[in-house]
């Protein structure tokens, strides 16, 4: 795993960035994520209390939301409406498809009980008329089944405390004298659970693998008690290499393949705690969750099974699958990990996108260029159902180009979309200014900035790129031009108001994430009371100002950015990891420095700042996908003429 500028090492990091003069005085009251913090949200854990079953989240929706601060999201109860709500929006969007060309059906050719003859992109299984060109049908559905090993699980007792760090772990002599446990044990029972040391119980398990390129399962199940457990999986050298909280309701499932041979760790925790040092069985920061657990544990020969379908530059292509299959992944022309996905989190999708979900996991890719992409299922055992649809960007053929409207002037507007409480009036920008050091005189330039900073961003970069000779945006502001906002294909970004006059907890919110903008006419929120804060928050530009400071090009730069990031949303790009170190303007909040394109001297507007841009970048650990995005890509073909 990347954590170099990642963690920027917590506040150590925070601290190397910040004047000397001033550094130590602002740590005491800076609100970012501890290094801890960092560091469970960088594996795609959670540090927030979780709702209690059945209870809807608070605050904003993470997926369409730049946050102030990440560790207050409630990731598990998120998911846990991304999963009802996308499955209510697939029913009514079967209706609008009952009328549809019937799709292309494809039977699995591998054997049932048997592997290896689609198990890779090098022989993934064609689908073949599919695509969306000519007479090919732009529709697929494919029935398979996958096959793994077969695993006779030994029950072993209990451990023995203390096992709770690598040097005192169970040995469960998985391939060695056999391929899978099952056991039982209790997290809280150890010499530093709340009872005792209180500073958090494991219990660890090795597993000596010798056999590569198998699949580890680890099921957990907490039948009576109150254990909210999560799993860690450790390398010999006692690096975090996978980690899972919740899967399916609280409990864990862990599925890793191992790429190399070696001893292998894996650690039972309770929420939210881990160890500091995993060769240290008291270095947790406090006791967690804690109660009794089932584990199942084997490593097996797991089945994947993969589908090869012929894409076009700008095809926006969904996927679903139902069944046994738990997880679904797109590839690109390299066989690259694209968008995988355990989950169903269309319910970010405006109403009138017309990509399928409402499976067990959905995922979705624009292509970039021509050839042949790949579909793959893994993460269950027994008969699935893939359906597998392309779309040609929805902008292709119209003549009338996509706008984006940057309003300056405050709004009144219904926030409702955004999770808001109904009809609000918002401050302009003008109302921000004294709160930067800034006076009226200054409006003009820094508005100038923005816009340049976005124009850069959103229009001058894609060009360069060369991904599309047709790609199309204009780009309007309020201040040069009359308010366009309700005409066909324009999406405003408002930029001005605070937390507390929209009823929205957050910096910036989009109305949706739109592979393929299908949805031409959205609004987005770029709030300015936290980016215009005290300067002891690192969220704040405040924190990152001094007299060393070009404070109006730092203002503009950082500003512009996050419109630029709200704006990426519109087309259909998702959040990516803040915590390595890429820069990329889709970051999540968190780690505001890289987003914001402060330098290495920690100060805002001097030489030494970065440009920011979209391009590729791993997707957000919390967020729930895995593989690289391109958020520049996605961009460009999709706005297109």
């Amino acid at each position: 795993m990347r954590r170099t500028i990642a963690l920027l090492a917590g506040t150590a990091l925070v601290a190397a960035m910040l004047p000397a003069s001033i550094a130590t005085a602002e740590l005491k009251n800076d609100s970012g994520p501890s290094g801890a913090d960092r560091a469970l949200l960088a594996t795609g854990g959670q540090v927030a209390d979780k709702a209690p079953a059945g209870k809807a989240p608070t605050g904003v929706n993470p997926y369409l939301a730049l946050v102030p601060d990440p560790t207050t999201i409630d990731y598990a109860a998120w998911k846990q409406v991304a999963e009802k709500q996308g499955a209510a929006r697939e029913q009514k969007r079967a209706l609008r498809k009952a009328v549809a060309v019937s799709p292309v059906l494809v039977d699995e050719d591998e054997p049932d009980g048997t592997q290896g003859s689609n198990d890779s992109p090098a022989i993934a299984q064609p689908v073949s008329g599919f695509g969306t060109k000519g007479k090919q049908n732009p529709r697929a559905r494919i029935l398979g089944s996958l096959d793994n090993e077969t695993v006779t699980r030994t029950a072993l007792t209990p451990n023995t405390e203390d096992d709770g760090a690598i040097p005192l772990a169970r040995d469960t002599g998985i391939q060695g004298t056999r391929n899978g446990i099952t056991t039982s044990g209790t997290i809280g029972d150890g010499p530093h659970g709340s009872a005792a040391g209180d500073t958090g119980d494991f219990d660890f398990y090795k597993l000596s693998i010798t056999q590569v390129g198998e699949t580890m399962t680890a099921d957990m199940d907490t039948p009576v008690g109150l254990l909210d457990p999560m799993l860690a999986l450790y390398n010999a050298a006692g690096e975090e290499i996978a980690f899972n909280d919740d899967s399916g309701g609280l409990d864990s499932l862990l599925r890793f393949t191992f790429t190399a041979a070696g001893d292998y760790y894996l650690a039972v925790t309770g929420y939210n705690v881990l160890p500091a040092d995993p060769f240290d069985s008291a270095s947790g920061d406090g006791a967690g969750s804690e109660g009794a657990y089932n584990l199942l544990l084997d490593v097996a020969a797991a089945d994947v099974d993969f589908y090869a379908v012929q894409l076009r530059k700008g095809d926006v292509l969904g996927t679903s699958v139902t069944g046994s299959a738990a997880r679904i992944t797109v590839w690109d022309t390299a066989g690259r990990e694209v968008h995988g996905s355990d989950q169903d989190a269309t319910f970010i999708y405006p109403p009138n996108s017309p990509l399928p979900g409402g499976g067990n996991a959905v995922s979705e890719h624009v292509a970039d260029e021509d050839g042949l992409h790949y579909v793959s299922v893994s993460d269950g055992s027994g008969n699935y159902d893939i359906t597998v649809e392309a779309y040609r960007p929805n902008l292709e053929g119209d003549k009338i180009t996509q706008t984006i409207f940057i309003d300056f002037n405050g709004q009144r507007l219904n926030t409702a979309i955004f999770g808001g409480p109904g009809v609000v009036t918002l401050s302009p920008l003008r109302a921000f200014l004294g709160r930067w050091g800034l006076t009226t005189a200054d409006e003009n330039a820094l508005i100038n900035g923005i816009v340049a900073e976005v124009t850069e961003n959103l229009k001058r970069d894609l060009v360069a790129s060369g991904l599309n000779d047709k790609f199309r945006l204009k780009i309007l502001n309020s201040r040069d031009d009359a308010d366009p906002f309700g005409e066909v294909n324009v999406s405003r970004l408002i930029v001005g108001g605070t937390i507390a006059e929209s009823g929205v907890n957050t910096i910036g919110i989009a109305q949706s994430i739109d592979p393929g903008n299908f949805d031409t006419q959205e609004s987005a929120l770029i709030l300015l009371d936290v980016l215009s804060g005290p300067a002891n928050d690192d969220a704040s530009l405040n924190f990152y100002i001094t007299p060393a400071s070009d404070k109006r090009a730092f203002i503009s730069q950082a500003v512009g950015n996050v419109v630029s990031h709200e704006a990426g949303h519109f087309f259909g790009n998702w959040h990516v990891d803040q915590f390595n170190d890429t820069l990329n303007l889709m970051d999540q909040g968190g780690n505001f420095p890289l987003l914001y394109g402060v330098g290495p001297d920690g100060i805002g507007g001097t030489a030494d700042d970065p440009d920011v841009d979209f391009g590729e970048d791993e997707f957000n650990p919390s967020e729930g996908f895995t593989g690289t995005e391109d958020t520049q890509g996605r961009l460009a073909t999709v706005l297109t003429r």
